[in-house]
């Protein structure tokens, strides 16, 4: 029997499963990047999306298949990893399922989506429920090839889009790390009054942006300071930012806070768990992310 499944960023399967052994929950099998467990859901945050109502279906036909599905819900997104034409052959008996990249700041679809895939040619897995409203937990964007000086401005549009909440204009941000200015140029095109701390210089097109400052010096050294937004993608040992976001934190300083928790080598798991335990806050695995996790905390 499968109680839950667990669908892990292509090429991030390892950090999946053992953050799962660590929770105590069995993998019996995958099917491509999806974790079949034969134990209930548990919140994990490597996995982009997790399947917590699976249900196993025999289905001798491509029509049975789509009845079936239809039967549960209106809504489903497939996970394709093998019996392509199958697949597709069922999708087209479904109602479409609007799936376009989001206008950042657009909100997250608000819509009910379930989640489906052949395990074998007569054998369906569903789940009406899930834990992410987008198509295999993917949140994709228009996106600017541009203005941003790099492509983590990504990883800002989705960790905020996430959360359900960005700085409103004229609210005060700091970008710790800030170089080339990726995150600096999000917050400031959104309106906000942004201090980027780094001590090498942004970008020129960000530095000229309206409501945007420079600091040369570390974010480490730094003093926490009122603040509505702390921001950092700085690199990092994860023990090190974990001290830091701790002590703005304890000051009261920041009204949100927006980090990266970047690895090097072997995830850091206790850090990871760590960051997790903080009140207010969490911690995920955007589809944006490489070796990392998001914290967010304050906006969630």
């Amino acid at each position: 029997m499968i109680a839950a499944a667990y669908l892990a960023a292509e090429g991030f399967e390892a950090p999946l499963a053992e953050e799962l052994a660590r929770r105590g929950a069995r993998i019996d099998a995958w099917h491509g990047g999806l974790a079949l467990s034969p134990d209930p859901p548990v919140a994990v945050a490597w996995a982009l999306d997790i399947w917590t109502e699976p249900r196993e279906i025999a289905v001798p036909s491509v029509r049975a298949a789509a009845d079936a599905l239809r039967a549960m819900q209106r809504n489903w997104a497939a996970y394709g990893v093998e019996h392509h034409r199958r697949m597709a052959l069922i999708t087209e008996r479904l109602p479409p399922v609007k799936a376009r990249p989001l206008v950042f700041p657009q909100p997250a679809p608000a819509s009910h989506l379930g989640a489906w895939t052949l395990l074998a040619p007569d054998r369906l897995l569903a789940s009406p429920v899930k834990s992410s409203p987008f198509v295999n937990g993917e949140c994709r964007f228009e996106e600017d090839h541009a203005g941003p000086p790099s492509r983590a401005y990504l990883k800002l549009w989705e960790a905020l889009t996430r959360a359900g909440a960005w700085p409103a204009p004229g609210e005060t941000c700091l970008d710790l790390g800030a170089c080339p200015g990726g995150w600096t140029w999000v917050l400031a095109r959104l309106g906000a009054r942004v201090t980027a701390v780094d001590k090498a210089p942004l970008d020129p097109a960000v530095a000229a942006m309206p409501g945007v400052a420079e600091r040369r010096d570390s974010a480490f050294a730094l003093a926490p300071e009122k603040v509505d937004w702390l921001c950092s993608d700085v690199i990092a040992y994860p023990d090190r930012l974990l001290a830091l976001v701790r002590r703005w934190i304890a000051a009261q300083a920041p009204r949100h806070i927006v980090c990266t928790i970047k690895f090097q080598g072997a995830t850091d798991h206790d850090a990871a768990e760590a960051f997790a335990a903080i009140p207010g806050g969490r911690v995920m695995h955007l589809f944006h992310n490489k070796h990392e996790l998001t914290f967010v905390w304050g906006a969630c």
